[in-house]
């Protein structure tokens, strides 16, 4: 029984970490503009702000931090964009103005291929908590700063302080009470303690963290944008297609009901809340 649960468990973090086909694109086109554009505006000018001369981006998903980013560097700063998910890589480069001007690669964030003390800042925008192995992760981060470099990244709170995620999670466990999905609140919303976060960065050899909260709204012009954004723009989808009925459209349409009898049903806004991490 333990090893027949052990199984099921590497199973499920396989599949959450699976943003493939159509995910991807439904993730850049809805979740994006949904949750992601300003926390990636806001990482863009802290780095910005520290002038570097090379800066790393791990886990970079479909490139709004990169897209916000790039702009912002001076000219001739080596920016080095990097996921482990090729689909997304791929979303990121075709929709990056003047892609040729950064460096592009597949990478393993708890294995990556960079000498030592190759950069001043190593960049991540809520993909801390796909990692495997954070502490690994956090230790590669650490081993490619230079002196005095900065590991700049966020992590979204629990998820009943980010409302349409928190609706979500619960009308699909309504529709599916005998075997909910929990993606969401396993996975973006499982780490959660600013404790955690200091106690495993000091662990790895980070003696400098700060950490801040930043509130934001999530807004959008019917309950429907965030019911596709997260049922089928994220690895939920993955659980709710692993059901043979209701089909995935059917559970898209009952979410977005239940966020309606929340928000209403016209242009509707959620509380969203992260954590920002700067460890030196």
């Amino acid at each position: 029984m333990a090893a027949e649960g052990k199984r099921q468990g590497e199973a499920r973090d396989e599949s959450d970490r699976l943003f493939t086909g159509s995910i991807a694109e439904t993730y850049d086109a809805y979740l994006v503009p949904l949750i992601f554009e300003q926390y990636a505006s806001d990482l863009a000018g802290r780095t910005a702000a520290l002038v570097p001369d090379a800066v790393l981006e791990i886990a970079a998903g479909s490139g709004v931090v990169t897209r916000a980013v790039a702009p912002m560097l001076e000219p001739g700063t080596r920016y080095v964009v990097t996921d482990l998910n090729r689909p997304m890589l791929e979303t990121a480069t075709s929709k990056q103005p003047n892609p040729e001007s950064i460096e592009w690669q597949p990478a393993d964030a708890v294995d990556l291929p960079f000498e030592d003390s190759s950069f001043d800042i190593v960049l991540c925008q809520f993909g801390v908590m796909f990692f495997p192995d954070r502490l690994g992760a956090y230790a590669e981060a650490r081993r490619v700063l230079r002196p005095g470099g900065a590991f700049i990244f966020n992590m979204w709170d629990r998820i009943e302080e980010n409302e349409f995620a928190h609706v979500v999670t619960r009308a699909v466990g309504e529709i599916f009470p005998d075997e909910p999905p929990g993606f969401l609140a396993r996975t973006p919303h499982g780490q959660h303690d600013p404790d955690v976060f200091r106690s495993e960065l000091g662990a790895v050899g980070f003696d400098d963290v700060s950490i801040e909260t930043l509130d934001a709204i999530s807004a959008a012009s019917g309950p429907e944008i965030p019911a596709i954004a997260y049922c089928q723009g994220t690895p939920l989808r993955n659980e709710i297609e692993a059901h043979d009925a209701p089909d995935l459209e059917q559970v898209t349409e009952n979410v977005a009901i239940a966020i309606a009898r929340d928000f209403g049903g016209g242009a509707v806004e959620g509380r969203i809340r992260a954590f920002i991490i700067n460890a030196r």
